[in-house]
């Protein structure tokens, strides 16, 4: 599943929150979730566990086009 990086980073710098806290609230290594904004992609189970601890429904953080 592709991930729109922009969003994330925009949702974070909405929450004023920093790479880490979604990783934690999401249950994911603050290194796994800097691999996945890098590559853009990651499974959805995880995209899903990111967009939760954003906030957001995961079609928010998708790539558009994807899915």
């Amino acid at each position: 599943m592709k991930i729109n990086t922009n969003m994330v980073e925009i949702l974070l710098a909405k929450s004023k929150m920093s790479k880490s806290n979604p990783a934690i609230s999401a249950g994911i290594s603050r290194q796994n979730v800097s691999t996945i904004l890098g590559r853009r992609t990651c499974r959805p189970e995880t995209a899903e566990r990111i967009a939760h601890a954003l906030g957001v429904p995961i079609e928010q953080i998708m790539e558009e086009g994807d899915g």
